[in-house]
């Protein structure tokens, strides 16, 4: 029999104008985005509606964002009759999307905690200071390689191992702007530096780290209702 998994996105993947449509068919979607509203006191409806971008890439407004897309099209599809899932996963942020979906976390708690995780993130490194680039076509040896080499001092290392094809590396941003230059020279397919605005799973997010587990202590969980897949991150 085939097994059904629901895989929930992380940072990068937000746009201005995403979850308009399901907000302006679906009641429950709007309900999601309405709630998001309420419990955060501000607008966020329409920060993902309207944009502007620049601010929907904060990492403190593109956490909420994500997750509440991504509760209001489970809820869509939950009531145009997908079938339920046998698995579910999430990457990087996705996980929270993950753990409301299989009834593990409530989403008014997840969108406190991640608006809370966006902050503390973004106050680890000032925008503009960290990046994040995908690298493609390269071996991991040859990336953590390229990665000392490009440091110089700074934090330059590979982050999220996606496959045996794709890594992110994180790090400070001038660090990485010689990676990627480092690793076209040594024969990368791609890199592509990535829509974000703070160098996620990289050593320069401890001090968010720290903060986020006081509240995450506070934080209510319940029984999971289905299996979760976890994926192995770098911090």
């Amino acid at each position: 029999m085939v097994k059904i998994a629901y895989i929930f996105p992380g940072q990068g993947s937000q746009y201005a104008g995403m979850g308009k449509d399901l907000a302006n068919n679906f009641a429950v979607a709007r309900e999601v985005f309405e709630e998001a509203d309420n419990v955060l006191g501000f607008s966020l409806s329409n920060l993902c509606f309207e944009g502007p971008a620049e601010q929907l890439q904060l990492t403190e407004n593109t956490q909420p964002a994500i997750l509440a897309t991504s509760i209001a099209c489970l809820r869509a599809m939950e009531t145009a009759g997908f079938p339920k899932p046998d698995f579910i996963a999430g990457h990087s942020l996705g996980e929270y999307s993950a753990l409301v979906a299989g009834g593990a976390l409530k989403l008014g708690g997840a969108l406190r905690v991640v608006r809370l995780r966006g902050q503390y993130m973004q106050e680890a490194v000032p925008v503009g200071v960290g990046a994040m680039a995908a690298v493609m076509g390269a071996e991991l040896a040859d990336i953590e390689r390229v990665c000392a080499e490009a440091s110089e001092g700074e934090v330059c290392a590979p982050a999220n191992i996606n496959s045996t094809n794709q890594v992110v590396i994180a790090g400070n941003a001038t660090a990485i702007d010689r990676a990627i230059e480092l690793l076209k020279q040594a024969g990368a397919k791609r890199v592509i530096k990535l829509n974000v605005s703070a160098p996620f799973h990289c050593a320069l997010m401890m001090p968010a780290q720290e903060r986020l587990t006081v509240d995450l202590k506070g934080v209510e969980f319940s029984d999971l209702e289905m299996p979760l897949v976890t994926m192995r991150l770098r911090p």
